[in-house]
């Protein structure tokens, strides 16, 4: 499991920043906050997957985790699941 305060753990400290600074509240509370729920679970793959997500538009990863659009093949699985029970999204009052 990794954590993002061990040691070399430089890729995951880069990817919570990108998953907490996409640029509107919205992504940043759905994509960061499902980065903070699953990361210490992930492998390599996972990771992989994570960072690749992060490549894409926050409004085709929104609409994707919203099931509002067809998930593309190389997302559709396990960790895109998990992203769509939203069950980790946790706004500050």
């Amino acid at each position: 499991m990794s954590n993002v305060s061990a040691p070399g753990s430089v890729r995951l400290a880069r990817l919570k920043f990108r998953a907490w600074h996409r640029g509107t509240r919205e992504a940043d509370y759905m994509i960061g906050g499902f980065f903070d729920r699953y990361h210490t679970q992930w492998g390599a793959a996972e990771i992989d997957w994570f960072e690749d997500l992060l490549e894409e538009d926050d409004v085709d990863v929104m609409a994707w985790a919203l099931r509002t659009m067809p998930v593309p093949e190389r997302f559709a699985g396990e960790q895109m699941t998990l992203m769509q029970q939203l069950d980790y999204v946790e706004i500050p009052r």
